[in-house]
């Protein structure tokens, strides 16, 4: 029989509790922030108590217009932007790569594991290495300035080519061998049986895909000139608001709640990624 301390349960819970509170106290004093002025927020030390400038700064975060000596854009707008980015690169990186996998595993062709570690070694590269190089491309190809600049460098995936092939090694292949004898050809199959099996790392892919380009900063600040995010702000993104804000503006409070309302937009993203995974009882 395996001995029970009560106190490694009680370590445990204390470990846990301070995980916790190193992820939630930045997350509480971001909000703190948001209700206060850039004055407040700078000063030293700064208050741990809500500010009375909640809806001020909610309001111009939202809605745009004046508050504490700063003026911006409605999140609305930026946001925008940041979902067409993501929507535009996620679709494409989920195309790409499941194509780019299934042609690897079920097409035998020579030279196709060649292909596949060309792509896997990409992973080894760190962005920095490739930020001169894309930025090349792109001006070369006359795409600076543009939404075309921003996604077509981003949806090549070399990992979410590497889920989709480890994917479909699990299928059996009696599976695929019992299609093909029914008739049905390499797309058909592609359609009506692996892609329904494919939904939860699809969803995961599409979700973290998005997620991650909901925060997308580098790309923009690279691929725009003169203004980032130009031209006019066309392509500026909610990311790049907030920093312009918070680094350019000093309307801390200002940023604070457009980083707020960022981070509940991407919490509904989480929340609707487990609510379509959920598993119906």
């Amino acid at each position: 029989m395996v001995e029970r301390r009560p106190w490694l349960d009680i370590l445990a819970h204390v470990i846990l509790l301070c995980g916790v509170a190193m992820v939630a106290f930045p997350l509480y004093v971001t909000f703190v922030a948001s209700t206060q002025t850039a004055q407040e927020v700078a000063s030293a030390p700064m208050s741990l108590i809500p500010g009375p400038h909640f809806v001020d700064n909610y309001m111009q975060a939202l809605f745009g217009g004046s508050s504490g000596g700063s003026s911006g854009a409605p999140v609305g707008r930026m946001m925008y932007v940041s979902l067409i980015m993501a929507l535009a690169i996620s679709i494409g990186k989920i195309a790409i790569s499941l194509l780019s996998a299934f042609a690897v595993v079920y097409f035998r062709f020579p030279g196709r594991m060649f292909f596949f570690w060309m792509i896997f070694v990409t992973l080894m590269l760190p962005v920095e290495v490739r930020i001169a190089p894309t930025y090349k491309v792109v001006a070369d190809l006359g795409m600076l300035n543009s939404y075309a600049g921003l996604t077509l460098p981003l949806i090549a995936s070399a990992t979410a080519t590497f889920l989709f092939r480890q994917f479909f090694l699990t299928v059996p292949d009696e599976l695929i061998e019992a299609a093909r004898i029914d008739g049905l050809g390499e797309w058909a199959i592609l359609r009506k049986i692996t892609i329904p099996l494919l939904k939860p790392t699809t969803v995961f892919l599409v979700v973290f895909s998005s997620i991650g380009f909901l925060r997308i900063l580098d790309q923009v600040y690279n691929m725009t000139t003169n203004d980032p995010g130009g031209p006019l702000g066309s392509t500026k993104p909610l990311v790049l608001m907030i920093y312009q804000t918070a680094f350019s503006s000093y309307a801390m409070g200002y940023a604070a709640a457009q980083t707020v309302v960022l981070f509940t937009i991407l919490l509904c993203v989480s929340l609707l990624q487990l609510w379509i995974l959920r598993e119906k009882k």
